[in-house]
């Protein structure tokens, strides 16, 4: 067995996760539940694993950088789980599991021999994440989904980029992580109706109802009023001023004051009171219908600070404002590592990294990054041997035969 670099920690330390599927979509969830304590397990084909080992723009060692964070703290076991002899194995894991995320194209699990049904008769109160492109029902249940797709269908890419071009997308997969992020969200309220009644159910979360959640009120906009919105590029119509506006070292700083009494505070900022009470900005709906105006005056205003002056002045102001950054920047920020945002693992391969910290912080619980993305079936005789029941000649025979 592989060791991990710590004990694991935080409220979900006594869950055990069984992890099938790739990408992101599903293995963010995963992620999510391993920074928490979870002993999560994912399973991957036998001589190939999860195609996100192979995912990342920089490949040092020839190895990409994307598995090292999206692995990070699960153990992994390798299983083709197209055999009934790996079929089996996976029905000896759920006796002893928790959860079991999938995000497989529905009925792929059906297909195995493998749907709740089959495996809550083994353990009522085990817990089935999927995660889906449509979800488990409907008539596109079964069509293939990635995250671009239910970003489109969720509303979210009409919605994104510059109103004079097509639509465009953010440059993360983000439509994958709300997804997971819903799954584990799902999980938890199924884990606590566990606790309550002791059996498990499905939490069926799909993309485009995950985009579709964080949409506000677009959909009512036009139902009720016929408002459809549109994209913007760099602000929210009505809503001003919320926008970036330059400085004079050109780095950009967006600038959120919409509020009155922000407003207000922005104004004597810019050493012109009176535009607290002038008309035509003085209430939240007078600066949305003048918010082209008003932009340009505060950034006529802005571009002539440097950034750093720029930002002590309206801190002082309570006026909320942040610099664009990019990963560079984010190392260096203080409050990034006065908060440890960013930590620093040791990874066998290419040193000691930089990736994002367990979030949201617990007071009392906290998670942990305890190592990176593992290699391909490193725990193989723990999860095999140990967790199922197998014994080194088992284990053997099964290695041979391409189940493990």
């Amino acid at each position: 067995m592989g060791t991990e670099s710590a004990p694991r920690t935080g409220p979900l330390a006594n869950i055990r996760v069984i992890e099938m599927g790739t990408m992101i979509a599903g293995p963010f969830c995963g992620q999510l539940l391993a920074d928490h304590g979870a002993e999560v397990i994912k399973l991957e084909q036998p001589g190939v694993g999860d195609p996100m080992r192979e995912w990342g723009k920089e490949k040092p060692h020839g190895k990409a950088l994307f598995w090292p964070v999206l692995g990070r703290n699960k153990l992994s076991a390798t299983l083709n789980a197209r055999e009934a002899d790996g079929q089996a194995l996976i029905k000896k894991l759920v006796e002893s599991a928790d959860i079991l995320l999938e995000n497989f194209r529905p009925g792929t699990m059906e297909r195995w021999g493998l749907s709740y049904e089959d495996l809550s008769a083994i353990n009522p109160k085990l817990i089935m994440i999927r995660v889906s492109g449509f979800g488990q029902t409907g008539p596109y249940a079964k069509r293939a989904g990635y995250g671009a797709i239910g970003e489109a269908m969720g509303g979210l890419r009409y919605t994104t980029g510059d109103p004079s071009l097509p639509p465009s997308r953010a440059g993360i997969s983000i439509g994958d992580s709300l997804a997971a992020t819903h799954a584990c969200l799902g999980a938890m309220m199924a884990l606590h109706q566990v606790h309550l009644t002791g059996k498990g159910q499905v939490v069926d979360a799909s993309i485009f109802e995950s985009v579709l959640n964080m949409m506000e009120n677009v959909v009512t906009d036009y139902d009720a009023g016929g408002y459809i919105r549109e994209r913007t590029g760099s602000f929210l119509p009505k809503i001003a001023p919320s926008n970036i506006y330059p400085t004079k070292d050109d780095i950009w700083l967006v600038i959120g004051a919409n509020q009155d009494s922000v407003w207000a505070r922005m104004a004597e900022a810019m050493g012109r009171p009176e535009l607290a009470t002038d008309e035509r900005y003085a209430t939240h709906g007078a600066r949305g219908i003048n918010q082209i105006e008003l932009d340009e005056l505060i950034s006529d205003w802005t571009k002539d600070f440097p950034v750093a002056e720029l930002e002590e002045l309206l801190h002082a102001h309570g006026i909320p404002n942040g610099k664009i950054n990019r990963a560079p920047e984010m190392l260096e920020d203080p409050q990034f590592k006065a908060r440890e945002a960013i930590i620093r693992v040791d990874h066998p391969e290419f040193g000691n990294i930089a990736m994002q910290n367990v979030a949201p912080k617990l007071s009392e619980t906290q998670g942990t990054v305890r190592h990176p993305g593992p290699g391909l079936g490193e725990h193989n005789d723990y999860v095999w041997g140990e967790l199922a029941g197998n014994s080194a000649d088992d284990l053997a025979v099964l290695r041979d035969r391409g189940i493990i």
